[in-house]
């Protein structure tokens, strides 16, 4: 019990450490979704196409996540989304973080795609029907949670990265500082239980 508290506390300062990257990265993800919501509410025929395309092209039959949910699997479905999530999104947004400013337009897309899917196939609002409105809400907000987290402790890295080589030149290029490698390994910890329970939110919970 003691062990698991401490290891609680380790993720938690983690993240205390990496706080302004992950915040950075959760407004630049929240001004996204805000402009996405905006040009869609106003029907900006820019928003609502590449809406619409986005969506065709999920459902064009190729999606293992879309292809799961149709045969009635569920969470099979969700178990794709959360690999997808994982494994496509967030570690190449920490990754893209050791060069500090890229998680930053991919985090400000992502939220945008968010935002402009607030609306159907019949760019009617999901804010229309209650029910409607909270699930999309819910699931917006589980997603980009962990998404943050991630793209925060790549850029928490990378910047760590650049002042370990910004002075005598003591380290050696290909050399990542360790303190800030092992925050990415707590933040994790975090956030693969996080993008599991979004998965299975957005596709059991409807």
């Amino acid at each position: 019990m003691e062990n698991d508290r401490i290891a609680i506390s380790t993720i938690f300062l983690a993240i205390r450490r990496s706080r302004i990257p992950i915040l950075t990265i959760a407004l630049a993800h929240l001004t996204g979704v805000l402009i996405g919501l905006l040009m869609v509410h106003s029907g900006v025929s820019l928003a609502l196409d590449t809406r619409d395309s986005i969506v065709g092209r999920v459902y064009n039959g190729s999606d293992p996540t879309i292809n799961a949910l149709q045969n009635g699997q569920p969470l099979i479905a969700a178990l794709s989304d959360f690999g997808a999530n994982l494994f496509q999104g967030a570690v190449p947004s920490t990754l893209s973080g050791l060069g500090v400013i890229f998680p930053y337009p991919i985090a400000l897309y992502r939220g945008w795609v968010g935002g402009i899917v607030s609306v159907d196939g019949s760019h009617i609002s999901r804010f229309a029907q209650p029910g409607e409105a909270v699930y999309y809400v819910i699931t917006l907000l589980l997603q980009l949670i962990p998404y943050s987290l991630a793209g925060g402790a790549g850029v928490h890295l990378g910047l760590a990265y650049y002042r370990s080589h910004s002075g005598a030149g003591k380290s050696r290029w290909f050399e990542l500082p360790e303190p800030e490698l092992r925050d990415v390994a707590r933040i994790y910890l975090l956030v693969v239980p996080l993008f599991l329970i979004a998965s299975l939110w957005e596709f059991l919970a409807r």
